[in-house]
């Protein structure tokens, strides 16, 4: 589960590489509360996952709602492999997949 941030001056940008199951969640979520806390947007790039669970559907879904109470954005490119996962799982609005 290789995870690649770079704090830029003016976002974030969080990359996602492999299988993220249930096991990735603590990492994750303390990732994403330390960017929450940063008040700056995040471009999050799921392009390079392979296999993504509904736990961490749910966390970055979460992350999502905190960041628009916020007020700062997240934007995300996703592989087609996590696109039809989150479809699958009923995240059809997930960033990246077809209603989202």
């Amino acid at each position: 589960m290789p995870v690649t941030v770079d704090r830029l001056e003016t976002h974030w940008l969080i990359r996602l590489e492999g299988d993220f199951t249930i096991a990735s969640a603590p990492q994750l979520k303390d990732l994403l509360a330390e960017w929450l806390a940063s008040r700056q947007d995040l471009q999050l790039d799921l392009a390079g996952v392979q296999e993504i669970d509904v736990t961490l559907l749910q966390l970055l879904a979460a992350a999502a709602r905190e960041a628009q109470r916020a007020g700062v954005t997240v934007a995300a490119s996703v592989s087609p492999e996590a696109a039809a996962e989150a479809r699958d799982l009923g995240f059809e609005r997930f960033p990246g997949t077809a209603g989202g």
